[in-house]
């Protein structure tokens, strides 16, 4: 039996195309080193085999996170293939670190503020105008990069001051769009989108690279990392968005709905980021602390 990666990474029907693409390239990770272990296909691997991959991953010093990721990914894979072929799943009672202990990363006020407000740059040119809206709507209303990419003009109601992002699994939501973000987003379609579109523009895309196609994720990274103050990942931006939102006193619950979470346990660590935060700053100011 072949192992069929590719069938595999196109029935993640409800998973983010960074999280297939991600599955496709730990399991070909685990081929490559399971076939040096002699396994030529899927019927070949059995527990023992996934638990020496897993100690081989700890050996060569992976963060918990990663191998939890890795993990994952072969249960998801080897549920697949029991389902498909009705061979047995090795990878049912297989353990993997959690992934847990690594609180996201939460950007300052002054990060922030350099972030969106570069010293002597003001946003007149098509892509200044562009990256503004931008980073203004990924903070503004906690999106995801993909979400963002993904988003088209009719997506976003400004009178109204909403979104309609489609998220993980094509599941639909409403966000609201800061006053900010939609004053950038108001001058990036009014008078950057037309400085940037060419003949082979998507009509309907929210925003466009240098180029004229949609903007990609890389694009965005580079947007990120051409104003941020030090090295920032797009996610932080969404990470610091829903810990403000905390910080000033909003519902768990209606923090999971805009963040799109399916479990309210996935947004309570934003719970444990502002705790962390309450406690730095009684510890910078409070004299007894």
């Amino acid at each position: 039996m072949a192992w069929r990666l590719d069938a595999f990474a196109a029935s993640l029907t409800d998973a983010s195309p960074a999280t297939a693409s991600a599955y496709r390239s730990d399991l070909a990770g685990f081929v490559e080193w399971a076939e040096r272990s002699g396994a030529e296909g899927p019927e070949q691997v059995d527990r023992i085999l996934l638990r020496r991959y897993l100690a081989y991953l700890a050996t060569r010093r992976y963060a918990r996170r990663t191998v939890a990721r890795k993990a994952s990914a072969l249960r998801r894979y080897f549920h697949w293939v029991s389902r498909s072929s009705g061979t047995p799943d090795p990878s049912l009672g297989m353990s993997a670190p959690s992934g847990e202990g690594r609180l996201p990363r939460v950007l300052s006020r002054e990060e922030l503020e350099r972030l969106l407000e570069p010293e002597g740059a003001e946003a007149v040119t098509p892509v200044a105008l562009r990256d503004q809206a931008v980073l203004e709507l990924l903070y503004g209303s906690g999106l995801r990069v993909a979400e963002l990419c993904g988003l088209s003009t009719a997506d976003i109601d400004l009178a109204r001051g909403v979104v309609t992002v489609w998220g993980k699994g094509s599941k639909q939501r409403l966000v609201p769009v800061s006053q900010a973000a939609g004053e950038a987003v108001a001058a990036w379609l009014g008078r950057g989108w037309p400085g940037l579109a060419n003949e082979d523009s998507p009509p309907d895309a929210m925003f466009l690279n240098a180029r004229g196609r949609r903007l990609g994720p890389r694009d965005v990274r580079r947007i990120i990392d051409r104003q941020a103050p030090s090295p920032t990942h797009p996610h932080a931006l969404r990470h610091t968005f829903a810990t403000h939102l905390l910080d000033g006193g909003a519902d768990l619950r209606a923090v999971q709905e805009m963040l799109g979470h399916v479990s309210l346990q996935t947004t309570q660590v934003y719970t444990h980021v502002s705790k962390e935060r309450l406690l730095q700053v009684y510890e910078r100011s409070h004299p007894r602390a």
